[in-house]
Order: structure tokens, then sequence, then C-alpha cells
């Protein structure tokens, strides 16, 4: 009697389990963000950085970190729209296409280096001097704002 009962249990846990795969293989892992070494594949156009796509609800967050892994700054992107998430060392220097244009700071050390880029944007990471680091998105798209923020990219 105790074999069945636990043969039905197990069965009963491998049905659930075998149900469940789909619908986590449709989710990305959006639940790294902001971690050192997120579980996401690397998309970064530069071996000196290491940059991370995460998707949600129709939002792309954007993570780039050091090589060392230290996040440096994040952003959400959707539907034309660009926000600067308060994360990293350098949080305070990242800009998108909604700020004023990005000037080279006095202290830069080089030009920027092309980090990411996708259709819709592209990121450069900017050393600076102080060791901080200047991260810009820019628009690549060919996208009037009044249609990037009526439809989705």
């Amino acid at each position: 009697m105790f074999k069945r009962i636990l043969w039905r249990s197990a069965l009963t846990g491998l049905i659930a389990m075998a149900c469940s795969l789909p619908a986590l293989a449709d989710q990305p892992p959006a639940n790294d963000l902001g971690k050192s070494w997120p579980n996401a594949p690397d998309v970064s156009a530069s071996p000196h950085w290491h940059v991370y796509v995460f998707v949600r609800d129709g939002v792309r967050y954007i993570q780039i970190n050091d090589t060392n892994g230290n996040v440096r700054g994040a952003f959400a992107t959707a539907n034309g729209v660009y926000l600067v998430l308060p994360m990293g060392r350098d949080a305070q220097l990242v800009t998108t296409p909604q700020d004023a244009p990005a000037t080279q700071p006095d202290d830069a050390s080089q030009q920027g280096e092309t980090v990411y880029q996708d259709s819709s944007v592209q990121v450069t990471a900017t050393p600076l001097v102080s060791g901080a680091v200047m991260l810009n998105a820019v628009a690549t798209g060919n996208c009037d704002p009044i249609e990037c923020n009526t439809h989705k990219q």
C-alpha cells in the first residue's frame, strides 16, 4: 500500500513538472538583473565589457558590466522610451536619447567604445581618468518619436 502511494505521488510530481516546463521555457531569465554574473548570454560587442539583455513585459533591460563582473550601469527601453536604472557604480553617468546630447567629459581617457548595438539602440562606454565609466545609449533606428511611442519595436 505504501509503495503504491509513493509511486502515485512521484508520478503526480513528474506530471506537474513536465506541464510547467513549456511555461518556463517561454520566459527569459529576467530575475538576474543587477547581478555580477547573471544567467543570461553575454551579448557584448567588445571583449572589454559584458552586456546582458533581459526582457519582461515588453521592456528590454540592458545591463553593462566590466570584465570583473562589476555592474557599471543599466537602463530600460520600450517603444522608444528610455529609463536609466539606479544600479551600478556609474549609474549617474548613464545617458539616453531622452537626455541632452552627451558631451565628451574633460577627463575622458579615450573615445567611447561600442559595447552593444541592436536595431534600435547603440551603447558606448567611455572610461574616465577617475576610473568611472560614462555609458551613452543612442537610438539607432529610423523611428519617428511618435511612431516609437505608439508601436512596439
